[in-house]
């Protein structure tokens, strides 16, 4: 009977061990969750310290991942990746277009869609981007299939 007891209080002993693990485990993730969501700017937490820990705009950091993150390296390869779209597309005017008196070179919205949509279906997406760079100019706000066919897309060198 006396070794039922001992055993019956190791047992205990060591179910309380583990409960007590488990609690300081809880514990600690959910300190580490309260930090988080100090953080996260979808938080419904309203209480004026944790405003204070997200950028106001005018700050460097504002509309920007944290430094380091998987979000900021994604944004990067993207980036990197729309840039060499961005050139593609300027190589193919190159091959494909006139070239002016001015020495610019030229080519109509219809050829350059003809040609390009067979390497990408983005052609529109990226014009407006190499537009953005100062790299090709053309009129109007967006190009259309169709209807913006005659339209001369000019890269600028």
């Amino acid at each position: 009977m006396e070794e039922n007891k001992g055993q019956s209080a190791g047992a205990t002993r060591t179910q309380l061990t583990a409960v007590g693990d488990l609690r300081r485990s809880w514990q600690s993730w959910a300190e580490d969750h309260i930090d988080y969501q100090r953080q996260n700017p979808f938080s419904n937490d309203s209480k004026p310290m944790t405003r204070s820990v997200h950028p106001q705009r005018g700050d460097p950091i504002y509309g920007r991942p944290p430094e380091g993150s998987k979000t900021e390296q994604r944004g990067k390869d993207a980036h990197t990746h729309v840039g060499k779209e961005v050139e593609e597309l300027c190589l193919i005017m190159r091959n494909i277009g006139e070239k002016g008196d001015d020495g610019n070179v030229r080519v109509t919205f219809r050829q350059l869609f003809e040609t390009y949509v067979t390497i990408s279906n983005k052609v529109v997406g990226i014009l407006l981007r190499a537009r953005k760079y100062g790299l090709v100019q053309f009129e109007g706000e967006m190009l259309w299939q169709g209807k913006d066919d005659n339209v001369i897309i000019t890269l600028l060198e």
